[in-house]
């Protein structure tokens, strides 16, 4: 007769150990990130602020609809779409950028440097936004900036320039300010994978008469890769999320149409505009495409490396 496991030997079982383990994170990923989804319902309603859902009129599809229909939406999805792309496609065209300063950072020999490198560069990924726009805004002021200040004394321009309003430029300028404000924080990656590197490689390259770059094009980056292509999978299905905070601090009316990513435009049309029901389903939309990013990104790993991030 079989005895009956008590609580305690199914906790000493690994599986079982395993799984309560995971639990506590898979409750808040649940809280967090699937309890939410009810709130799109409210794409179906013409919902109105303070009143319940069941007071509230039933559209069916109809926001969906002015997605496609109304010429007006149809332009700002156009011009917000092409503007997500672009700072999206910058960003991959530079995803790199983090890897080769992780092999460089791996190169510095003074430990007590390399390990002051590391902090100063990790330490802006820490910095809110609004700190971040402080720091251009004393930059770049029409008036006071440095970067005026010092082109009208060499004779560059007349008189201040505007560079925080233009919006010729501003594609550039996100992209230059999250990779300075995200370059040392995305290398962490790349630093902890060099561990991973047999150093009996880097021994016997030497041996063969191997210089340091050398062994940083034929070992060290070919280690990296398999860390670098994963998370360039993953950055392919977050291609057209490009968050609120970067944009919504740095925007204005003079840069609007160029900067308004297509979260930012949620976020105007729900909470400024307070459009709720079109806003949430621009977001449905926004995360079937994202989850049909991850899907192909996910076969072109399976195609190209035969192995699936799944």
């Amino acid at each position: 007769m079989t005895k009956k496991k008590n609580w305690f030997e199914i906790l000493k079982q690994r599986e079982y150990r395993l799984f309560f383990m995971a639990l506590p994170f898979m409750v808040l990923v649940f809280l967090l990130s699937y309890l939410p989804l009810r709130g799109w319902l409210y794409a179906f309603f013409n919902y109105t602020p303070g009143l319940p859902l069941t007071k509230e009129s039933f559209v069916g599809l109809g926001n969906f609809r002015m997605i496609l229909e109304d010429e007006y939406a149809v332009a700002d999805i156009v011009r917000v779409m092409r503007n997500t792309f672009a700072m999206s496609f910058i960003g991959l065209a530079s995803s790199a950028l983090p890897l080769v300063f992780a092999v460089f950072l791996n190169e510095i020999r003074f430990i007590s440097y390399r390990k002051t490198v590391q902090t100063l560069t990790t330490i802006p990924n820490f910095i809110s936004w609004v700190l971040v726009y402080s720091v251009a805004y004393a930059m770049m002021s029409v008036n006071d900036g440095f970067i005026n200040r010092f082109l009208m004394a060499l004779g560059v321009i007349d008189s201040g320039v505007n560079f925080l309003a233009r919006g010729d430029h501003v594609w550039i300028g996100m992209w230059a300010w999250g990779t300075w404000k995200g370059l040392g924080w995305g290398s962490i990656v790349y630093v902890a994978a060099l561990t991973s590197i047999d150093q009996e490689l880097y021994e016997a390259a030497r041996v063969d008469g191997a210089g340091r770059f050398r062994c940083m094009w034929h070992i060290t980056l070919p280690g990296l890769l398999p860390t670098y292509f994963v998370l360039l999978i993953l950055s392919i299905a977050n291609f057209i999320n490009n968050g609120v905070d970067q944009y919504y601090i740095f925007q204005n009316p003079m840069n609007r149409a160029a900067i308004e990513v297509l979260d930012l435009y949620v976020y105007n049309q729900g909470i400024v505009g307070i459009n709720y029901s079109y806003s949430i389903a621009i977001s449905i939309l926004k995360s079937l495409v994202s989850l049909i990013l991850l899907f192909a990104a996910s076969a072109g790993s399976k195609f190209i490396r035969e192995e699936s991030i799944f």
